[in-house]
């Protein structure tokens, strides 16, 4: 695995940290920790909001039932998480998939899993949001992000 640049490593700690103060009384926020999907595979996305659990996942790690949300952070990586990350969750069923792009200094935002005749998979909604703009999060419509604060900037 090739070391993460800092830009990335500022986007997922600020990332983390927001959502983890936002709604910590309502989710559990997990940063790179597994999550198990059906096809027994057990990817460790950047950020992952699960439904709260009494044992915080301790008994097992969250199954695409439990899985409100995945968020991976890109810049070396866009690519892979476009096109290899995005069928994966999208064929277990992860209905919102989103990739913090830093590539193109972008929120692209994915939504509604299907599969068409080929077996292919995807998802049907696909949204893109610009640094200066804010967006709410899946079932949480009372939480607004603001993602300029999630994009690194050297103006800063």
């Amino acid at each position: 695995m090739a070391p993460k640049r800092t830009p990335l490593s500022v986007c997922n700690s600020i990332l983390f940290g927001e959502l983890y103060r936002r709604i910590y009384d309502q989710a559990n926020v997990r940063g790179q920790e597994p999550i198990t999907l059906p096809s027994n595979s057990e990817p460790e996305p950047d950020v992952v909001i699960a439904k709260k659990k009494a044992d915080n996942y301790l008994s097992a790690h969250p199954t695409v039932e439990d899985i409100i949300l995945v968020i991976e952070i890109s810049d070396s990586t866009l690519k892979y998480d476009q096109e290899t990350k995005l069928p994966l969750y999208a064929e277990a069923g992860i209905n919102n998939y989103w990739i913090v792009n830093l590539v193109d200094n972008r929120l692209e935002v994915y939504s509604n899993c299907f599969s068409d005749s080929k077996g292919q998979f995807g998802y049907r909604n696909k949204s893109i949001f610009l640094p200066d703009e804010t967006i709410n999060l899946p079932f949480f419509t009372q939480v607004d992000f603001r993602l300029s604060s999630i994009f690194p900037s050297l103006a800063d």
